[in-house]
């Protein structure tokens, strides 16, 4: 089965008759959540695989964020859909996640195929829900299961949870969000932001690096405000140096973080605590201080300025990530002038850029000024070749430079490793192909390799020494 999603894949599955697959779309803290599903099934008995077309029910975790990932999702949900008996042996779908936690009975009246839909507060009801589906295994569900009350919430988590992969794990550290963005769904359909208590990351964590995994990437919808209602503090400095001081992890990466929270303390713990990686994923939505108003965002052009001048003054060699988006309401041909020109002060080394489209319940919305969808698709693509060249001229400084990279896997010829150093998040950045001068390379394994070529767009190729 194809797709752009994530097809989720258990270790170590059980003999159990009921197969069950698991595919998780959209970001990080839904394939954490998948496999907080998957460890759950699993010690139920259930066999994960990771084939739709030989399973007997089929779990779809969903994104909610954009139209974009939202249409993702539909077309999954359609696409197992056509798989379903009598056409196929699937029998029942379970739809979780973020849509089904937003459109619930949209989506059983509409797709008459899905059998349950579970909100995000409803991770951990899915064994439950599974063993309520099997007694009506070979029949037509008598009755839809909705389980959508509430929002987010820790108590689905399982520290022990089985990875997707040997090489790193995703270690989620809070939920929800404080911020609001005038454009964005995400408070709505997660709540607050929510900090996970300090202990219980270390524990699991702990847990993590016992298995041989010695890369730590942690997940939040917003990094930076990690403790700040917990604790009545920022308190990710902190949380940084008791995860390096646990034996076995090697790197730690901070993702998803806001410019007003990169705070002197945490550039230091960064800068001189050896074990975190100088790398920064910092979405700043736009350059233009008209639109970051309108977008009701703390930052300015000013503050993004200072910021990424006291992250480079600390960490030279820091990679630096963003994203931006495009035809905002209102967003005139000066602002996205103005944010171009930005850009190319800022020197973001990896950029991402997103489409505005009008999610319901924000305040974005109706605004007036909306712009036509040709206009959104130039300014895209101007986006995306400004940041060719930014990209190509960031990465040659990296060329002859010793690094150590983590391998991730093999490439499809078998010729190369496939890694990531210090500067390469999974999924979301490019790679390094590694070529190996003698030894056998493992996966999870850190390796000090030399890059030879920057030449390509994006990847990178290198040597090991």
């Amino acid at each position: 089965m194809e797709g752009a999603y994530a097809i989720f894949v258990a270790m170590n599955n059980s003999n159990d008759s009921i197969k069950i697959t698991l595919l998780a779309l959209g970001c990080s803290k839904n394939l954490i959540d998948c496999e907080n599903m998957s460890t759950e099934l699993k010690k139920a008995g259930y066999n994960v695989i990771n084939d739709v077309p030989e399973s007997d029910i089929v779990v779809i975790n969903t994104c909610g964020f954009i139209e974009s990932a939202k249409k993702e999702a539909i077309d999954a949900i359609l696409e197992v859909a056509d798989f379903k008996v009598p056409n196929g042996n699937v029998k029942k779908i379970i739809v979780s996640g973020c849509l089904s936690q937003r459109y619930p009975e949209d989506i059983l009246k509409e797709l008459p195929e899905v059998d349950a839909v579970l909100g995000t507060a409803h991770y951990g009801d899915i064994v439950n829900v599974v063993a309520k589906l099997v007694t009506e295994l070979d029949v037509e569900t008598t009755e839809k299961i909705n389980l959508t009350s509430g929002k987010g919430g820790f108590s689905h988590l399982v520290k022990d949870r089985e990875l997707s992969t040997e090489a790193y794990a995703w270690l989620k550290i809070g939920e929800g969000c404080l911020h609001r963005c005038s454009f964005c769904a995400i408070p709505l359909i997660r709540g607050t932001f929510v900090s996970r208590p300090m202990e219980d990351i270390i524990e699991e964590a702990k847990i993590i690096a016992a298995r041989g995994v010695k890369e730590l990437v942690l997940a939040a919808q917003d990094t930076t405000n990690y403790g700040i209602e917990l604790y009545k503090e920022r308190r990710l400095a902190e949380l940084l140096k008791k995860l390096s001081e646990i034996d076995g992890i090697e790197l730690i990466r901070v993702m998803y973080g806001y410019m007003d929270g990169i705070t002197p303390d945490l550039i230091d713990e960064m800068a001189n605590n050896p074990k975190v990686a100088h790398y920064l994923d910092i979405p700043i939505q736009h350059g233009s201080d008209k639109i970051l108003k309108s977008m009701y965002r703390r930052d300015n052009a000013e503050l993004i300025t200072s910021r990424l001048e006291m992250i480079r003054k600390a960490m030279p060699d820091c990679i630096i990530r963003t994203t931006v988006m495009v035809g905002f309401p209102g967003e005139t041909e000066e602002d996205f002038k103005v944010m171009k020109e930005n850009l190319k002060k800022w020197k973001f080394d990896r950029l991402g850029c997103f489409i505005f489209s009008p999610e319901e319940g924000t305040p974005a919305y109706d605004l007036p000024d909306q712009i036509d969808e040709e206009t959104k698709q130039r300014r895209y693509d101007e986006i995306y070749e400004l940041q060719k060249e930014i990209s190509a001229e960031q990465s040659k400084k990296r060329l002859n430079t010793v690094t150590k990279v983590n391998i991730c896997s093999v490439s499809d010829d078998g010729i190369f490793y496939i890694g990531r150093s210090y500067g390469e998040s999974p999924e979301v950045d490019p790679v390094i192909y590694i070529a190996s001068r003698e030894e056998e390379l493992k996966i999870g394994d850190f390796v000090e390799a030399r890059i030879v070529d920057c030449s390509d767009e994006y990847d990178m190729t290198a040597v090991t020494i």
